[in-house]
């Protein structure tokens, strides 16, 4: 976290001192190119910064970008004052496609994040199903499960429990992702999953019951529907891993 918190600090120094020093390497030879050319330049250096750093950092690259191309490369120089309509316009310019940048940029590395999320979820199902076709023991699944499960929910523990169920009238995370507490619905989305209490996800396989992950919630803990309906695929594994196990004993 520390080193995230780093080089967002370094991305809105960046964001706020590198179009000041584009623009002013840019003085010596502002009379010979059209000042458009300078913005465009600056526009870059907003684009690399949107793209290393996060939302603020982005915003103050545009807005710096802005106010020193008005300051440098804009008639009167030197001063916070434009007189050219076209400067006008191409500052307001400058200003908003640095932000439309900034935006794109984190929308793009919002996507990166769901997919990378969702390949370690596809990853994790890989897993578990192979332990499962392996014959792998039903103890170390549940183990791998438990810290999948921990990971994937945001809890703050989780143990399994042999043949219980409803002990304790805890919550109850549903094999359609909802979640129940006592009799009312309870709204993940909104509310986060419930406090103060445990929640059970059930074990079963062909209809038969095998146990529970009984699980404590961190606070603030929101998984999505998705993480919710993959934690029940990694309780349908670990139930058909014990139900293979009870065959094999039973013969």
């Amino acid at each position: 976290m520390t080193r995230y918190l780093t080089r967002d600090r370094m991305a809105a120094l960046a964001g706020l001192g590198g179009p000041l020093a584009l623009a002013a390497i840019l003085v010596p030879f502002r009379s010979g190119f059209p000042n458009t050319e300078g913005a465009l330049a600056l526009i870059l250096v907003v684009v690399a910064v949107a793209a290393n750093g996060d939302r603020l950092a982005g915003i103050l690259a545009a807005v710096s970008a802005a106010v020193w191309f008005d300051f440098f490369l804009t008639r009167p120089y030197e001063r916070f004052s434009i007189t050219s309509r076209g400067d006008i316009e191409t500052t307001i310019l400058l200003l908003v496609i640095g932000v439309a940048v900034t935006e794109i940029a984190v929308w793009g590395r919002r996507q990166h994040a769901v997919a990378s999320r969702r390949a370690g979820y596809l990853e994790g199902i890989s897993s578990a199903a192979q332990a499962v076709a392996a014959g792998d023991s039903p103890a170390a699944l549940t183990e791998q499960v438990t810290g999948y499960l921990i990971q994937l929910l945001t809890l703050r523990s989780c143990r399994f429990q042999y043949g219980i169920a409803g002990i304790g009238q805890p919550a109850r995370l549903q094999h359609d992702g909802s979640v129940t507490f006592g009799q009312l619905a309870w709204d993940v989305d909104t509310e986060g999953l419930p406090q103060d209490t445990d929640i059970e996800l059930l074990v079963e396989s062909g209809g038969r019951f095998q146990g529970r992950f009984l699980m404590t919630p961190d606070r603030g803990a929101r998984p999505t529907l998705e993480q919710r309906l993959l934690a029940v695929a990694f309780a349908d594994q670990v139930g058909a891993a014990l139900a293979a196990s009870r065959s094999v004993d039973q013969r």
